[in-house]
């Protein structure tokens, strides 16, 4: 037994009990080393909530459960960490099949042998939206279960006191025997069907008030709902049906025949019934209003069509402009990562938008007060980079002739875009990397040390990945830039947005011109829609810029090359030399280069990328030879 005076056998008793809480818990609750990327330990309910044991758990990282959801666990984790508690339900769960459930997740911040660690607890809301619809369903029941058998008791046991209430109520009730007959009939029900007593009593209660259809027909009595809780029992509904008043004016309503039971036998029916009729007027006038709305909702986007354009346009999100799929999800990823300090690297071809989008991410920071640097890394001369990024000191070597600061120390406080990163040398990246690491750098030329506070935005168009399997760019410094990937796509996968980057920039175009004559036809939009825009969103520019100097009346001129290879290819030898001196017309020279193309496909078998690849063999870009595959329908 454990001595209650002696502390150290209470702290075991004590230790044991919360393990055993822990274990025991019906929540799932798990410890997590966000900072190591894996867990510490987890519960019963944990590994029962995602079908693993406590030990594949506890060899897996965190993002192999939530990795789906990097983003947004990077965002939670920070926020558990600097506020001490985060609630989510962004984040999936992957199960050991390999399925993702939805989660409610809760962190809390705690501290273990000097350890800052997350306790989490994770909620299925697929469960817990169907453990609510049970109970709800539950609860109806029982209360449609209690009302019936009230009723049931009132004319089972004829106390004066309900029938008293029975007299009172708005709706229109009365009984019905095994035969038919109406045994009792309350004032409401004689009002609403203009009936008296004797008119209602001891009738067959269809022929008086549910003989016919509303369209006149004939509603046969063996057709009645009001009867069938009589022969079988069970509770009937008439959600829209008619009765008939006593000088033949039909009525709406909706009803409920309950059958009466005493002593397990059917004695009768009780029918509780209302006048429908204002309601369904004000359904009907809901409804035309509806309409009308909607009918004047289409008219007034069908007139500010154009509005809208202009709007999407001097309202664009920190200068990004466009309306797709691939914009839109850019521009979410952008809000989410722009909240931390997380390194963002953004890729994508060339003339794509990538600096404007480290702009974007930067303005909506915290850092936007702060300095936005901007490097070219490939414009550096590779013995000068070291000075450029870090600073030197005065006389620390040929031409330095004062002390000078770095693009690193420039940035302190704000943010650093490192454009085409790929660019850096490889002997500097370690140096770059104990900087991303350690917030530490030293001028060349000095030993002291200085502190710098910097968030890394970088940018390619190389894959980086690949550099590094192939060791020319530093696997380590790739997953330090990597945290937060952000695609920039080519044009050529954005048509919805060309037409509305194109009058943007018309529209730049003329005030800095001073014109206001100048406008895109439809012949224009077609021509620039149908052009696969190899220099992206930059060439887009450059046309438009040409097309309003060369303009005519107003009029733009659009002039795009005509996409084919370069006469130089080797493969236009496998093509026949009389038809390319034959003068040949537009359609002709498309039929040229869809051949020209096939041949070049067949000649590599039809693979695309790498040096033997049909792409080198006509000139091409590898991403541009596979659209013009794909536009053209080109296939073995």
């Amino acid at each position: 037994m454990f001595d209650p005076d002696t502390n150290d056998e209470w702290n075991k008793l004590a230790y044991w009990m919360r393990n055993a809480a822990f274990e025991q818990c019906p929540q799932a609750l798990m410890l997590l080393d966000p900072h190591q990327n894996r867990y510490v330990d987890c519960n019963v309910a944990a590994g029962k909530l995602l079908d693993y044991n406590r030990q594949q758990i506890l060899e897996m990282p965190i993002t192999g459960i939530h990795g789906r959801d990097l983003g947004q666990l990077i965002v939670f984790t920070e926020q558990a960490l600097s506020q001490g508690a985060a609630i989510t339900d962004r984040i999936s769960c992957r199960k050991a099949d390999g399925h993702h459930i939805r989660a409610e997740l809760h962190a809390a911040r705690t501290a273990i042998n000097q350890r800052e660690l997350l306790i989490l607890s994770l909620k299925d809301l697929s469960e817990e939206e169907a453990k609510r619809d049970v109970n709800e369903a539950d609860r109806i029941v029982r209360k449609g279960l209690l009302e019936w058998k009230h009723l049931q008791s009132i004319f089972q046991q004829g106390e004066r006191e309900n029938l008293l209430m029975l007299t009172s109520v708005g709706d229109g009730i009365y009984c019905v025997d095994t035969d038919g007959l109406c045994t009792f009939v309350n004032p409401a029900a004689k009002r609403l069907l203009g009936r008296t007593d004797d008119e209602v009593l001891g009738q067959n209660i269809h022929y008086v008030h549910h003989h016919t259809h509303e369209d006149g027909s004939h509603y046969p009595v063996e057709q009645c709902p009001i009867y069938a809780a009589v022969r079988d029992g069970v509770v009937h509904e008439g959600k829209r049906e008619v009765f008939w008043k006593h000088d033949g004016t039909p009525f709406p309503v909706e009803f409920t025949s309950t059958p009466i039971i005493s002593d397990s036998t059917i004695i009768g029916a009780v029918v509780v019934f209302r006048d429908i009729s204002e309601r369904l007027q004000t359904e009907k006038k809901l409804h035309e209003t509806l309409d009308e709305l909607s009918a004047l909702k289409a008219r007034l986007e069908e007139e500010n069509a154009y509005l809208q354009q202009e709007f999407l346009i001097e309202q664009k999100y920190h200068g990004i402009i466009g309306e797709s799929d691939a914009i839109k999800r850019i521009l979410q990823q952008v809000e989410l990562v722009a909240q931390t300090d997380a390194s963002v690297l953004i890729t994508g071809e060339s003339g794509t938008g990538k600096e404007l989008l480290a702009r974007a991410i930067h303005e909506a920071s915290k850092r936007k007060d702060k300095p936005l640097i901007r490097v070219n890394c490939a414009a550096i001369p590779h013995e000068l980079f070291e000075s450029e990024f870090f600073g030197h000191s005065k006389g620390a070597f040929t031409g330095a002739i004062r002390d000078r600061i770095g693009r690193f120390e420039l940035a302190n406080g704000g943010t650093i875009f490192l454009d085409e990163v790929g660019e850096i040398p490889l002997e500097l990246q370690s140096k770059l990397l104990r900087v991303l690491q350690e917030g530490q750098l030293e001028r060349v030329g000095e030993e002291k040390t200085r502190t710098i506070d910097v968030r890394i935005i970088a940018a390619t168009n190389r894959d980086l990945k690949k550099e590094a399997s192939e060791n020319r760019f530093r696997e380590d410094l790739y997953f330090r830039l990597n945290v937060f990937p952000i695609h920039s796509p080519p044009l050529r996968e954005r048509e919805s947005d060309i037409t509305l980057l194109a009058m943007n920039f018309l529209n730049q175009v003329s005030k800095k011109a001073g014109r206001t004559d100048l406008k895109i036809r439809q012949s224009d939009i077609q021509k620039i829609q149908q052009y696969s825009w190899p220099g992206n969103i930059r060439e887009l520019q450059n046309t438009i810029e040409r097309a309003a100097i060369t303009a005519a009346n107003g009029k733009l001129s659009i002039d795009l090359p005509f996409e084919i290879p370069a006469q130089e290819n080797p493969v236009s030898s496998l093509i026949n030399e009389s038809t390319l001196t034959t003068i040949v017309a537009d359609e002709q020279m498309q039929k040229l280069v869809e051949a020209n193309m096939l041949a070049a496909l067949n000649s590599c078998d039809w693979k695309i990328f790498g040096e033997d690849g049909a792409a080198k063999l006509l000139g091409l870009k590898p991403t541009t030879l596979a659209s013009r595959i794909k536009r053209l329908g080109l296939s073995r």
